[in-house]
């Protein structure tokens, strides 16, 4: 399969690069504070105490600086969905860059970890360096008290040391629960883990207060490896013994011959003489600077989430469908959303901190206020959350009025938020692929079609639908059927292919309902093929840009991702898009 080198640069070719950007821009920023600390005047004192421990400690200490001021920003949902759907951002490609906000995020968590256990181990270094390197000369420079300090005290009883050490846990927490098979096992203990992120910056903010490492302030004054006549002749000056008590500070040791000069500080021949002892002074925490600009942001959007979620939503209708898929429709003032975007779901009586994100099914319109999410149950919250809303297990499939609403549990709903599928509606040629709930991001898309398509670039969908029981397909029948039924009216009927796929069945099957019998003439056994799909997609829509849309299990999105990339004989484009809550 041949690698279309055009189709690479636009569906990984950006993030690639950007990737490698960021690694060289981490690589760079680490090069040049190692050479600022290992080569700068005013470390020269504190480097010749702690040696390559200095440099590696405080390089690692920029790197993340740096990664702790960014990794909040892709978590910035209400600034990302206005980027996205303002005209600040009008290139295609820019946008599909915010769709790589998790990536971004989790490039940065990475890189805080490793960066993290670089940062450790050099510090790990200092303290030992400080207890057998104690200098009596430069008692201020010092971190331990005493030479053979044990280094266990800077660790555990110096607010730097306890700070770091409490660091490194939460740090070690939040990445184990971050992985995928915590996540897919018990989303509830990476959801509680991930929360612990505001402890880690206060704990920050601390840590750097301390002020362990110092630099020198009065380098005109006092030249590293400057000749001091004042320290040198009270040390090294003979003299007659009828002064030694007038004199009693004055030894008798020799005078050295050679008294050691740093190569680096010897200018022109000559040792310059310092007038004054080194004078050393700690740093002002730049890490305050690094993240007081995000975590303020964060914050503010927080606290412009909690106020725009504060008041419950009207729950309308609750309609329990096959394949345990429960459908929410609600109502709420002033809310608006585009096709494609999700909105996050919190339930005090379920939990009390927890939420869930959800992909909009329907959307509010000029006509209608309602909105709607399928939720698929898969676990414990979403179990629960179905026991409070279906009252009576034999009412599991009615739509009740808003009169006999009264024991709904309340409902808060926070967005909605941007996704990869508001750009479905802007391509001229589409292919939308679900596997199973993954449905539910083109749901709103097919619902905002219904109501009207002729205000968008759109002008062909190619709707590939994936199941393994033929229930499943229930769940949008109607509304597969209704816009089929409309295009007819209107003379449209290729402007949308539907393809429905049953992957697993013990024989022919079809979707009960004499008025579903045009999805029943789409329906096929198996999956699909997928090359020749793109082949003929790609045959019919020559030489134009395909946006490749998919909400559904790995294997699958790997697959289109990979014939996104292929080249064509027809001069085809894909533009491979995948669903990711950020």
């Amino acid at each position: 399969m041949a690698l279309s080198w055009r189709s690479w640069l636009a569906n990984e070719g950006s993030k690639h690069l950007f990737l490698f950007f960021w690694l060289s821009l981490n690589v760079w920023l680490f090069g040049k504070t190692f050479l600022l600390y290992n080569q700068g005047l005013q470390y020269y004192y504190l480097h010749q105490m702690l040696g390559l421990g200095l440099c590696i400690s405080r390089a690692s200490a920029s790197v993340l600086n740096l990664n702790c001021c960014l990794v909040l920003l892709p978590m910035c949902r209400v600034l990302l969905a206005f980027l996205r759907g303002s005209q600040k951002v009008a290139s295609k490609k820019t946008r599909r860059l915010l769709d790589k906000s998790k990536t971004f995020h989790v490039t940065c968590g990475v890189t805080i970890c490793i960066f993290s256990v670089l940062h450790v181990a050099a510090h790990l270094v200092n303290a030992l360096n400080f207890s057998e390197n104690y200098n009596e000369e430069f008692v201020t420079l010092n971190a331990a008290n005493y030479r053979g300090e044990d280094p266990r005290k800077l660790l555990f009883a110096t607010v730097p040391g306890l700070t770091g050490v409490i660091m490194v846990l939460v740090l070690f927490l939040m990445c184990t629960a971050s992985t995928y098979a915590i996540r897919v096992s018990n989303y509830d203990i990476f959801w509680y883990t991930h929360n612990l992120f505001f402890v880690f910056y206060m704990l920050l903010m601390l840590h750097v207060s301390g002020g362990v490492l110092k630099y020198q302030t009065n380098l005109e004054e006092h030249p590293p490896g400057c000749f001091n006549p004042n320290k040198t002749l009270r040390q090294n000056l003979t003299v007659p013994k009828s002064f030694e008590e007038l004199f009693p500070d004055y030894t008798t040791e020799p005078f050295p011959e050679d008294p050691p000069v740093p190569e680096p500080f010897v200018q022109n021949s000559f040792m310059r003489v310092c007038s004054e002892e080194p004078k050393f002074q700690s740093h002002f925490p730049e890490t305050w600077f690094w993240i007081s600009g995000p975590l303020c942001l964060y914050c503010v959007e927080r606290l412009y989430r909690y106020i725009r979620s504060n008041k419950p939503v009207t729950i309308t209708s609750v309609i329990s469908h096959p394949s345990n898929v429960l459908e929410v429709r609600m109502v709420k003032d002033d809310f608006e959303a585009r096709p494609g975007q999700y909105v996050i779901l919190h339930c005090p009586r379920v939990s009390a901190l927890e939420s869930h994100p959800f992909t909009l099914t329907m959307c509010p319109t000029d006509t209608k206020a309602t909105f709607g999410v399928h939720l698929k149950v898969v676990g414990d919250w979403t179990e629960r959350f179905r026991d409070l809303l279906l009252l009576h297990s034999n009412q599991d499939t009615e739509i009740l009025p808003i009169f006999q609403q009264r024991r709904y549990p309340k409902l808060y709903v926070d967005g909605p938020f941007g996704s990869p599928f508001e750009e479905s509606l802007n391509y001229e040629v589409s292919l939308c692929v679900a596997g199973g709930i993954g449905v539910t991001p083109f749901a709103s898309v097919l619902n905002t079609l219904l109501d009207g398509w002729k205000c968008y670039k759109l002008r062909r969908l190619y709707f590939i639908w994936v199941c393994r029981d033929i229930e499943s397909f229930c769940w949008f029948a109607d509304l597969l059927c209704m816009l089929h039924n409309k295009l007819w009216q209107e003379n449209r009927p290729d402007y949308i292919n539907i393809q429905l796929y049953l992957s697993q069945t013990d024989g022919i099957q079809k979707i009960i309902g004499e008025k579903y019998q045009a999805l029943n003439s789409r329906l096929l056994i198996g999956r699909p093929r997928w090359k020749l799909l793109f082949d003929d997609i790609a045959k019919c829509n020559r030489r134009k840009t395909i946006g490749v849309f998919c909400c559904g299990p790995n294997k699958i999105s790997k697959i289109l991702h990979k014939l996104s990339n292929s080249s064509n004989s027809y001069g085809t484009r894909f533009e491979y898009n995948k669903e990711s809550f950020s």
